[in-house]
C-alpha cells in the first residue's frame, strides 16, 4: 500500500468513526444526562465556581493526591491546547462557522458527561500498589459493570495510552515547533529537546508536580489569551451580534464557498463541529474523569460539579471567544482575478493555526499574533503534562505500576520525536484514537447513569431535599 493510499484509507476510517453512530451516541448520551439531571449542570454553574475556590485547599484527612482547584487545573491543562487555536479554526475552515454551533452544543451537554464522568471516577477510584488514588473509565467500567465488562475497561485503557501519544504529545510539539521556527528561525531539533527537558523536570514529579505547574500556569495563559480576544472583540463589537447570529444561521444551512473558503454542507458542519469540539474539551473521551479521579476530596457529586467547569471554560468560553475574531475581524484576501478584497478572515483560506493567527494580528495589530503565538505554545506545553498524567495511569492500569517510569521516559522522547518529524497523518490517526476512547466511556456512561443519577439525589436530598 502507498503512503497516498494509506492517507486515503485513514480519511475512509476517519470518517467512519465519526459517522452518524458515535454522533448520535456522544451527543444522545450527553443529552441524556442533562435532561435526567434537570439541567443541573447548566442551572449550577454559579455554584461549581464557587466549589472550585474553596477547592484551592484540601482537608488534610481528605482521600487523594492533589487539590480539586488542581485536578480541574491538571485537566484544563490537558484541554485547553491546540484545539482552541488551531482546531476551532480547522472547524470553521472545514466545516464552515456552523461548526463552531455545533462545538456549542457538545459543549452545552458534554457538561453533563464531565460531570457524570468525575463522579464515576470518585465513586470507583482504587489506591494503587504505590499508595496513589487512581480512576477512570478503565476503573468504573471495572469496577462499576463487573468482570464480564473487563474487556471494555482494557479496550479503553488500551486506546487512551495510545491516543495520548498524539493528540497529547506529537501534535501538541509539533504546533509548538512549527510556530517557534517561523517565528524565531531556531532549529526544530533544539525546540523539541527544550520542550523534552521541561516535559521530563515536571512529570518526573508525578500528579503532584503537574498539579503544581498546572496550578499557576493554566490561569495565566488562560487569561492572557481570553483578555486579548475580548480586547479585539470589544474593538469590533458592532459585528459580535451579526456574528453570533450567522454562526447559527450556517449550522442549519449550506455555507457557500466565497474568497478562499471551499464552501460547506451542513453535515461537515456537524461533523467536524462535534469532532473539534471533543478534541478542544475530551467531553466524552473520559480523560479528565483519570485528573479528577486523583482529587482529594470524599463527595463526589462536589468533584463532578467542580469537573463540568473543564467543558465549560474550554468551549464556551476560550474557543467562543477564537471562533468571534475569526468570524468577525476582517482581513485582505486575494481573490481568483488577482484583486484583493477585505473580508471575514475565515473566508480567506487558510486554516489551524495560521488563521487563528491572520485574525488576531489583523484585530490587535500591536501584539495579535504574539497571543497566538505563546499562546499556543504554553497551551500545547501544558497539554503534553496533563496527557502524560493520564497516558501512565492507562498504561498502570495495563501492566501495573512497573509502567510508569519507562512511559515516561517513552513518554518525554516522543515529544522530541514529535517536534523534529514530519506528522502528516497524526491528526487524522488522532482522531481515530479519540472515537475509539470515546466509544468504550460513552456506553459505560450509559449503563451507570442509574449511579451517577443516585449519589445526585443523595447528595441533593442532604443539602436541600432536591438536586
Amino acid at each position: 500500500m502507498t503512503l497516498g493510499a494509506f492517507e486515503t484509507w485513514l480519511n475512509d476510517v476517519s470518517s467512519f468513526v465519526w459517522g452518524p453512530a458515535l454522533l448520535v451516541l456522544l451527543l444522545g448520551v450527553g443529552l441524556y444526562l442533562t435532561l435526567a439531571l434537570r439541567f443541573m449542570p447548566i442551572l449550577r454553574i454559579g455554584t461549581a465556581f464557587r466549589l472550585l475556590f474553596i477547592g484551592r485547599k484540601a482537608k488534610a484527612d481528605d482521600p487523594g493526591e492533589i487539590t480539586p482547584f488542581q485536578t480541574l487545573m491538571t485537566a484544563l491543562a490537558a484541554t485547553i491546547g491546540t484545539g482552541n487555536i488551531a482546531g476551532v479554526a480547522t472547524a470553521i475552515a472545514l466545516g464552515g462557522p456552523g461548526a463552531v454551533f455545533w462545538m456549542w452544543m457538545t459543549a452545552l451537554v458534554g457538561m453533563a458527561t464531565k460531570y457524570a464522568e468525575a463522579v464515576l471516577a470518585i465513586h470507583f477510584r482504587e489506591v494503587d500498589a504505590d499508595g496513589r488514588h487512581v480512576g477512570g473509565p478503565m476503573y468504573y467500567i471495572k469496577n462499576g459493570l463487573g468482570k464480564g465488562w473487563g474487556w471494555l475497561a482494557v479496550a479503553f485503557a488500551l486506546f487512551a495510552a495510545i491516543a495520548g501519544f498524539g493528540i497529547g504529545n506529537m501534535v501538541q510539539s509539533n504546533s509548538v515547533t512549527q510556530i517557534v521556527v517561523s517565528t524565531f528561525g531556531v532549529p526544530a531539533w533544539s525546540v523539541g529537546l527544550v520542550l523534552a527537558v521541561l516535559t521530563f523536570l515536571v512529570i518526573i514529579g508525578g500528579v503532584k508536580r503537574i498539579g503544581a505547574v498546572a496550578e499557576w500556569l493554566v490561569p495565566a495563559m488562560a487569561l492572557i489569551f481570553i483578555a486579548g480576544g475580548l480586547t479585539i472583540l470589544a474593538i469590533n463589537w458592532r459585528d459580535i451580534p451579526e456574528g453570533l447570529a450567522f454562526i447559527v444561521r450556517s449550522a442549519f444551512t449550506d455555507t457557500a464557498a466565497t474568497g478562499g473558503f471551499a464552501g460547506a454542507a451542513v453535515w461537515a458542519g456537524i461533523r467536524f463541529g462535534v469532532a473539534r469540539g471533543v478534541f478542544s474539551n475530551e467531553a466524552g473521551l473520559g480523560s479528565a474523569a483519570i485528573a479528577h479521579a486523583a482529587a482529594k476530596s470524599k463527595d463526589a457529586v462536589q468533584q463532578g460539579m467542580v469537573a463540568m467547569l473543564g467543558t465549560f471554560i474550554d468551549t464556551i468560553i476560550v474557543c467562543t471567544i477564537t471562533a468571534l475574531v475569526i468570524v468577525t475581524v476582517h482581513v485582505p484576501v486575494q481573490l481568483a482575478d488577482g484583486s484583493s478584497q477585505m473580508m471575514a478572515a475565515w473566508e480567506s483560506g487558510k486554516t489551524g493555526a495560521e488563521l487563528s493567527a491572520l485574525a488576531f494580528a489583523a484585530g490587535l495589530p500591536a501584539g495579535g499574533h504574539w497571543i497566538v503565538t505563546f499562546g499556543l505554545m504554553l497551551f500545547a506545553f501544558t497539554t503534553i503534562l496533563g496527557w502524560s498524567y493520564y497516558g501512565e495511569r492507562s498504561a498502570e492500569f495495563l501492566f501495573g505500576v512497573k509502567v510508569v517510569t519507562p512511559y515516561r521516559c517513552l513518554w518525554v522522547l516522543f515529544v522530541f520525536l514529535g517536534s523534529v518529524l514530519q506528522l502528516n497523518l497524526v491528526w487524522t490517526i488522532t482522531d481515530i484514537l479519540n472515537a475509539l476512547m470515546a466509544a468504550p466511556n460513552l456506553i459505560a456512561l450509559a449503563l451507570l447513569s442509574g449511579v451517577v443519577l443516585k449519589l445526585t439525589r443523595e447528595s441533593a436530598t442532604a443539602r436541600t431535599g432536591k438536586i
